[in-house]
């Protein structure tokens, strides 16, 4: 029988011929010629991961795509009450936007307005699924993804290569009540699939962990946003 290698990290199917399944080839490549630039001005890299290409920052912008003010909502009980979309910078502080990005609500990502750049878009729960699975599963993707060292990540840092580029950070979140928790521990990440009414899908990795997580949360949550192109 004739041999056919395809490379895809799946199992044996027989179609008349012996399919033998191997890992895919990586394609981690960094574009630093290839950046796009948000309504605001701040400049994003962009990193390719198999088919797809992703921001290697975080969003910052506060302002959707046609020009409309994203409110910045600082009060916590405000925060907490909001059936639209908002930002905030963690603690408030803004220069803490320049490291991590800033926290949207799902409200906010969600908008008809776009959040994204144009030619971007915030991922779907399927891209990030995508995105995994080239990566060998979400057991290992974590590390991959993780920045390396303990500069923003609290130690150990678990299994973090970055070998992707993707240089995800321990941004942490703030929470349906509010208040802000988690940097140096968690880094969350939106997706624009909801779940049910109130809830939608998000990613996370952990500083303990080579892991990375899916879950479901309120949209009133505060979680970062990385983009990935249309």
């Amino acid at each position: 029988m004739k041999k056919i290698y395809i490379l895809w990290p799946y199992s044996l199917i027989l179609l008349g011929f012996v399919l033998m399944f191997t890992n895919p080839v990586s394609i981690y490549a960094s574009n630093p010629s290839n950046t796009v630039t948000d309504i605001d001005g701040n400049v994003y890299h962009t990193i390719t991961i198999g088919t797809q290409v992703w921001m290697v920052e975080n969003l910052k912008t506060t302002k959707y795509s046609n020009g409309d003010s994203i409110p910045e909502i600082a009060d916590g009980k405000k925060w907490s009450n909001l059936t639209t979309g908002a930002y905030c910078n963690y603690h408030n502080e803004t220069k803490n936007s320049t490291t991590y990005g800033r926290l949207y609500n799902w409200y906010a990502v969600n908008d008809s307005r776009n959040i994204a750049p144009i030619g971007w878009h915030v991922p779907s729960d399927a891209e990030w699924t995508t995105l995994i699975i080239y990566l060998g599963g979400e057991d290992v993707t974590g590390g991959k993804l993780k920045e390396k060292g303990t500069t923003h990540w609290q130690s150990p840092n678990t299994g973090a290569t970055n070998e992707t580029g993707f240089t995800a950070l321990p941004d942490g979140n703030r929470g349906n009540d509010g208040t802000f928790n988690y940097i140096g521990n968690y880094g969350f990440w939106w997706s624009s699939t909801g779940y049910y009414a109130h809830d939608a899908w998000y990613w996370y990795a952990y500083y303990n962990f080579s892991n990375v997580f899916r879950h479901f949360n309120n949209k009133v949550i505060g979680f970062s946003v990385r983009c990935i192109r249309d």
